[in-house]
């Protein structure tokens, strides 16, 4: 099976699958799910290329194997990224810039976290680049542990089986097995959506600040970005 390179061929879901198979698959899952180096990688296109090539009989692994690996590896991806943000914790907020960090996509997930809670957990998984800092931040606010296990459960479950499995479904189409191409580039566009509605509020939002506003932090409020809402422990904190 071809695919488009969506980008340079070494992040071509295709080129991937063939190349290091299931092992490298559950490598890039685990670390788009919390390694700060992994918000990059094509998880999305990568998953439903998965269900794709399985169904084709071209990676030799059950389907039902490869959607509890790959919900392992991402629960245990969320689990790393938890765990560095409570040892890392609001010194993250302070992390210059580099090639691979942007503090930018700190605070889209700060905000994201602040906006939806525990449930972010969940709803993240579908958004590129918020799901890899995430729980990143769940750590930084000390967010319940158990709560935490619970979310995470849930949402690496929707998100590594469903995608995978919605290739595996799809993948029996005619139309869909003649289109690949044309599938992946609408699985990449639509993971873009709520990035974009996202920047495009931001803008709309900042453009209504008065000008008094300007010096106030990403988080709506003059605490420090990242710093508990009640000047001791996150609100999502366990008591």
């Amino acid at each position: 099976m071809n695919t488009l390179a969506l980008g340079p061929q070494w992040l071509d879901p295709d080129y991937l699958l063939q190349t290091f198979g299931l092992v490298g698959l559950l490598f890039i899952v685990f670390a788009e799910s919390g390694l700060l180096i992994g918000f990059f990688l094509p998880g999305d296109s990568l998953l439903f290329t998965t269900g794709l090539l399985v169904t084709a009989n071209k990676l030799h692994t059950p389907l039902w194997a490869v959607c509890l690996l790959v919900v392992l590896a991402a629960v245990l991806g969320d689990q790393a990224g938890y765990l560095f943000g409570r040892k890392v914790g609001p010194s993250l907020f302070k992390r210059p810039d580099s090639r691979l960090f942007k503090q930018e996509n700190v605070e889209k997930a700060n905000l994201f976290f602040e906006k939806h809670g525990p449930k972010s957990l969940i709803l993240a998984r579908f958004v590129p680049i918020v799901r890899t800092f995430t729980p990143i931040i769940a750590g930084v606010s000390r967010m319940n542990y158990r709560s935490f296990i619970t979310f995470n459960l849930i949402g690496g479950a929707m998100w590594g089986a469903g995608v995978t499995l919605l290739g595996a479904a799809l993948g029996n189409v005619a139309f869909v097995h003649k289109n690949i191409e044309l599938m992946l580039v609408a699985i990449v566009l639509i993971s873009v959506v709520p990035i974009v509605i996202e920047y495009l509020r931001a803008r709309g939002k900042a453009a209504k600040e008065p000008a008094g506003a300007a010096g106030r932090s990403a988080t709506g409020s003059d605490r420090p970005l990242g710093a508990p809402a009640d000047g001791r422990r996150g609100r999502h904190a366990k008591r």
